[in-house]
């Protein structure tokens, strides 16, 4: 049995005018997929302080959260697995900011949901995209 834990992520669907805005991951396990933007919840920081602050960080746009509209985990390959994460997803709003791609994300873009789900997406990005449709 390993002594290694599962790491907490957050998301953030973030939508405007009937668009949510999705990143391209740079780097690690997803890199070059699309997926709302998230990360790692840091020591003692709450899941909607991380929430605000990965979408900060990859895409310099300021949100309100609202909901969590998905939660689940992803694990990878091997065995024992190479990672594991567990995720909490909210909708958001912008409440300032311009959007640029920053951190791990190459690319950040405002896309239609039928936009989004001719990228290669993340594992749990069509479910988010079904949870997301009341709020677009």
């Amino acid at each position: 049995m390993s002594d290694r834990s599962p790491v907490p992520g957050v998301g953030v669907a973030v939508v405007r005018d009937g668009r949510i805005l999705l990143v391209e991951r740079g780097r690690g396990a997803l890199i070059g997929k699309w997926a709302v933007p998230g990360g790692r919840v840091e020591w003692g920081e709450s899941l909607e302080a991380a929430a605000r602050r990965e979408v900060r960080e990859e895409t310099g746009l300021d949100v309100r959260l609202g909901p969590v509209i998905w939660a689940g985990e992803y694990i990878g390959p091997g065995d024992p697995p190479t990672w594991h994460f567990t995720l909490v997803d909210y909708v958001g709003f912008p409440i300032g900011g311009t959007v640029a791609a920053g951190d791990d994300a190459r690319d950040a873009r405002w896309l239609t949901v039928a936009e989004a789900r001719a990228l290669p997406l993340a594992d749990s990005m069509p479910t988010l995209l079904d949870n997301l449709v009341p709020y677009l």
